[in-house]
Parts: structure tokens; C-alpha cells; sequence
């Protein structure tokens, strides 16, 4: 998606950047627009993040009951990025999402 490529970071690759933002694509049936994205942010693995969400620990209820999968093409070109600027791109994915007409988004906190 587009729109998450229009976002840059600028402490990609610096030392001690640790964090990495994701993307989990949802889908609940039950919903009017049953697809979605969650927009998250971790010093973890993402792979080991969304596991996590998974298996109930510090989850997300979206991505608990209705991820589906890691969407990491959207997001490899900010990652590795120090915690601040992880922060701040969390909900910037997440409102960039929402502007370009995503209906349903969790997460970006």
C-alpha cells in the first residue's frame, strides 16, 4: 500500500535502533467491511510479536481473535528504527490508514 511508503525514518539503521513498527492484516466476517489493518510497534522480533498477540499475551483483542497475518513488505523500509521514532510512526501509519480510506484500523497508540 502506498500510503505506507510515503512515510520515512530517519533513524533507520542507527545504532541502537532496536524497534520495529508492523502491520497485521485482520479480517472479521461478522464486519460490514470485514478486512483491516492493525498498526503496531515493538523492541521485539515482529514475528515473535504477533505470536504473542496470538497466544493472548499483552494482545491486542483485534489481532488476537481476527489477525491474520504479518503484512512486512509495508513496513521494511522503516526498520530497524530507534523507540522514539517507532512511537511516533505507530500512529502515523495508522492515521495515514485511516486518511487514504482503510475502514477498519487497530492499534497506533
Amino acid at each position: 500500500m502506498r500510503a505506507a511508503h510515503s512515510l520515512r525514518a530517519t533513524t533507520v539503521g542507527a545504532k541502537r535502533a532496536g524497534h520495529s513498527v508492523y502491520v497485521v492484516l485482520l479480517h472479521n466476517p461478522a464486519r460490514a467491511e470485514p478486512w483491516g489493518l492493525y498498526v503496531g510497534q515493538t523492541s521485539r522480533d515482529p514475528d515473535l510479536r504477533f505470536d504473542q498477540h496470538k497466544a493472548g499475551y499483552r494482545a491486542s483483542g483485534a489481532v488476537k481473535r481476527y489477525g491474520v497475518r504479518l503484512l512486512p513488505a509495508m513496513v521494511k523500509h522503516l526498520n530497524p528504527l530507534r523507540g522514539w521514532e517507532a512511537l511516533e510512526l505507530e500512529a502515523g501509519l495508522a492515521e495515514e490508514f485511516r486518511s487514504v480510506g482503510v475502514p477498519w484500523v487497530a492499534g497506533g497508540h
